[in-house]
This record gives structure tokens, sequence and C-alpha cells, in this order.
């Protein structure tokens, strides 16, 4: 079973469009949503969850989005990037609201994450820091046995220690190789580091949704000339980079001579170049 399957989603707004998208996430596996802000990665989680109309088949946990909304929406986590409990509620409180919202919900399971997450119990939500709101968020959506997190933007904003804290906490989650967790960004370095799968977004369009070490065996930087790339294949050069000292390019390794020292290129690199070129 995969945990999400998307085809054909569209969404259409005045001065905006999405799709069409099309991607899967095999059950187990972490995927990473790249673009821009504004790409359209919010929209798409939106959808998927059933926030908004959309047209298009959309299915997590083999399920459809649409039409088994109640059964599917208790084995999912939700981590919106901006965590909306009333301000005056303490984590005490919190969980008693969520007792009631979650079948499965698991006090001792949450208890031991506000521990491990230092929050305290009686201060109120509106005295949080963002990192200290985000890490609650994450508690919340870990602590009822969910199989599937959906994560938008939750490391935004956060400084780079509470960021690698929350990446280790993503990577211990999917030791179940039952859980699965679509996660947004715009921070590519942090995706790179987890992520099984890779999808890219671009103003509205799905440009690549493919495996992390299938993209990066498949694709190189090479440094040579203006004259040296304007010699290779059209289909060989993904995006480049042209000044007086010289070429910079994402090629595909496969269409490029044997001769060539390609480097190895990040996920960032290569999501700059194709964002730029498109």
């Amino acid at each position: 079973m995969n945990a999400i399957e998307i085809k054909g989603l569209k969404k259409v707004y005045d001065s905006y469009s999405l799709g069409p998208v099309d991607l899967t996430l095999p059950q187990g596996c972490i995927m990473g949503l790249i673009g821009e802000n504004g790409a359209g990665k919010s929209t798409s989680i939106k959808a998927m969850l059933g926030m908004i109309s959309s047209e298009g088949s959309i299915r997590l946990l083999g399920k459809d989005i649409r039409s088994e909304a109640a059964s599917v929406k208790q084995d999912i986590g939700v981590v919106p990037d901006e965590i909306g409990l009333p301000e005056m509620l303490n984590v005490k409180q919190v969980e008693k609201i969520m007792k009631d919202t979650f079948t499965n919900w698991d006090s001792a399971q949450f208890a031991d994450y506000i521990k491990r997450f230092d929050l305290p119990e009686k201060k109120a939500f509106k005295t949080f820091s963002k990192g200290m709101k985000m890490k609650l968020g994450i508690a919340i959506a870990l602590s009822h046995h969910a199989k599937l997190l959906i994560l938008d933007e939750p490391t935004s904003g956060l400084d780079p220690l509470v960021r690698d804290e929350i990446v280790g906490i993503l990577n211990d989650f999917t030791r179940d190789e039952n859980h699965s967790i679509l996660i947004s960004s715009h921070i590519v370095s942090d995706l790179e580091k987890i992520c099984d799968y890779i999808a890219f977004l671009h103003k509205g369009r799905l440009m690549l949704c493919e495996e992390k070490d299938r993209l990066l065996e498949q694709y190189g930087i090479l440094h040579t000339t203006k004259d040296v790339l304007e010699g290779l294949a059209e289909d060989a050069v993904i995006g480049k980079r042209i000044s007086e000292y010289g070429a910079e390019a994402i090629v595909r390794r496969d269409r490029v001579p044997a001769s060539f020292d390609t480097q190895p290129v990040t996920i960032e690199e290569l999501f700059v170049i194709m964002a730029k070129e498109a």
C-alpha cells in the first residue's frame, strides 16, 4: 500500500493555478516537497487534507480523502506552519482537547514527548517561542499513533539546533516501516538529510518526483567552457550558468562523454538551476 497516491490534482484561483500534480509516496518512506514560497506546497497539502475543493484523485493510506475523510484523518498527524491552538491554553489543557479529538490518543506517549522536548506544562501557549510551538505540534501529531505525518514548513524560522532536533525526531518516526512522512519546505538542506523521495514544485507545476538517490546518480555538475557546453547534446544540459570565467551546468550523466569530470550535485543546486531554467 502507498501512503499517498495523487493523480491529476488541480486547483485554480483567479491569479494562480496548481497542477496537474501526480505523485506517489510508498509506505515507510519520507518525501520532501520542495518549492519557493508560493510554489503551491501549502495548496497541495490543503487539498490532500480535504481543506479546499480540488480536481483529481487523492488517496491517503489507501483511502479516498473525500469519501473516507473521517476514518483516514485519525491515522494522519498534521503539523502546519503555524500551530493554531488557543493562546491561553497550557499543555495539560491542550491534551484534554486532543483526547476528545483522536480515538487513539496516547497520554503516556504525549507526556514522554513533552518531557523530551522540555516543554512547560503550565505556561500559556502564547508565551511559547516558535520552536516550542512547533515541538508541541509535533508532539500532538505523534501521540495518536498516526501512520502518516504531513508537515508544512516545520523548520521555517527555527534555529539550526532546533531544526536538527526535529529532523532527528522525524527519522526516528520512520524506523517503523508502516510510518510515512510528507514534509514541505523551502529549506532544501533539511530535506536532503532525511528524504527518500523528492518532489519539485515551481509556480504551481510539478517539475519532477523521483527517488533522491536516483536524482543524485542521474545528474551532476560540469565545469567547462562555453564552447564545450554548446557542443553537448541538447537534452544533456538541464540548466547552465555562463560567465566570462567559464561555464557551469547541471547535466545528465548518461548524456555526456565518460571522459568529462562531472561533480556531485546537491538537491538544492538541482532545484535552483531547474527553477531558473523553467
